[in-house]
Formats: C-alpha cells, structure tokens, sequence
C-alpha cells in the first residue's frame, strides 16, 4: 500500500504528520515540536517510519531529533522508536516512571529518560509537563505531554475520530470521539476515568494534538469536560 505522510504547522514550532490509512479508516497522527532539543510524540508503526522519518526531516534533520515520546505503548504510538533511535544518534525517549519500569527500560535499544508526573522537560523554547493518566484512555502506563509554551495538549487517543480530517479544525470533536467509542470500545471505563479527564481541562490549553483526528483549534476545555461527562454516564450505565 502507498502512504503518504502529510506536514502542517498547526501552532508555532508544532507539526502535525498526518498519514490517512484506509483500511483502518483512520488517520495517523505524529505532532513534532521544532526546538532546541526537538521531541517527536508518537512515532507510528514500523510499516510507516520511511514516510514518517521522511516527514519529520522535510521539518528538522533527523540527527537533531533529542527526544521521543508517546502516550502508551502501542504499535502506531511508538512502533518504530528504535528505528527512530538508530536514525538519530543523540536521541532519547523519555516516558513516565511507570511506561519506563514496566515496558521501556527492556524495549528501548537505548535507555529511556524518566519524568514523573508534573515534571518538566525543558526543550530549549518549548517546556513539555508529564501528565500520568493510568488507563485514559486504555493501558496501565498512558500518560500524556502538555507543552507550555503554546498551550497545546498532546492527548493521544483521546477524541479518536473515524475518517480523514484537516489538519486543523474547531468544530465538533467530542461527537465523532463518541460514535468511536461506540464502535471501538477502546476506553477504560473507571471511577477515575472522568476525573482524570477533567483534570486534562483544568490545564488551559488553547490547542490539543489528536492522534485520530486534527489539531483541535476550539474549546479544549469545554471539549474534554463534555467527554468526561460522557464517559461518566457510560460507567454508570455499566453498574
């Protein structure tokens, strides 16, 4: 199958690589902030590192990448770390105290670095905070990045999203993330699933950097609290 990895500037120094893969019916989304220490959250799969790593260098060469990050362990969130790792010689990937211990530490062909939760990492112009959401949206070792300087939330599979999207949008995204769910299943559904959300919103974050979807451009707040609203109504449903 041809991919084709696409590069917009969806905030300043923050790259959506977004590549449409149709029988998933989902897009793949990459989000490189351009700093002095450039990151890379998320890496897709294995199967899309020549279209990816290609993206990544049409933005910054590939030998100044220093870190790599991701949300959980899964094949289209870090699937070709350490392909990554061998194409540029001083990166790392840094993940949280708990993805390390129970997964990166083995998995990396370099060590990982380790940020618990609230810690920052400053990049040289960007700051990224780790935030720990155990099980939002699914697996033990999720957490996600917030970068300060532009307010953006890289939120992973949160607000999952069937189809091709733009790169950029403000419109609905909390209606397509449920009719996901619908399908999918794909969330953990416990008592601390909603408020792990609501704590997302009390960040202030102007932009959010979906995986399966744009880069949301609206209301984060009033997005992330509408989906834990939801999500609490599910767990109740569910008891």
């Amino acid at each position: 199958m041809t991919y084709e990895t696409q590069v917009h500037e969806v905030g300043d120094g923050v790259y959506r690589l977004s590549t449409w893969v149709e029988p998933a019916g989902l897009v793949f989304n990459q989000y490189l902030l351009d700093a002095d220490e450039p990151l890379l959250f998320h890496t897709g799969q294995r199967a899309l590192f020549p279209h990816v790593s290609a993206a990544v260098a049409s933005v910054v060469p590939l030998a100044r990448l220093r870190w790599i990050a991701f949300g959980h362990l899964e094949s289209d969130e870090c699937g070709a770390m350490n392909e990554f790792l061998a194409a540029a010689p001083h990166a790392q990937v840094v993940g949280s105290h708990l993805a390390n211990i129970v997964s990166l530490f083995d998995l990396c062909d370099r060590p990982p670095h380790s940020l618990g939760d609230g810690e920052v990492l400053d990049l040289g112009g960007k700051r990224v905070r780790m935030l720990d959401t155990p099980h939002v949206p699914h697996g033990w070792d999720a957490h996600l990045l917030y970068e300060e300087a532009t307010r953006t939330l890289l939120c992973g599979d949160l607000f999952t999203a069937l189809g091709q999207w733009p790169a950029t949008a403000d419109g609905d995204i909390v209606g397509p993330a449920l009719a996901a769910e619908d399908l999918f299943a794909s969330t953990c559904l416990t008592p601390t699933t909603a408020p792990t959300i609501r704590r997302l919103a009390e960040l202030g974050a102007t932009s959010m950097g979906l995986m399966h979807g744009p880069a949301f451009t609206g209301d984060c707040a009033a997005a992330l609290h509408a989906l834990a609203d939801d999500y609490a109504r599910r767990l109740t449903a569910a008891s």
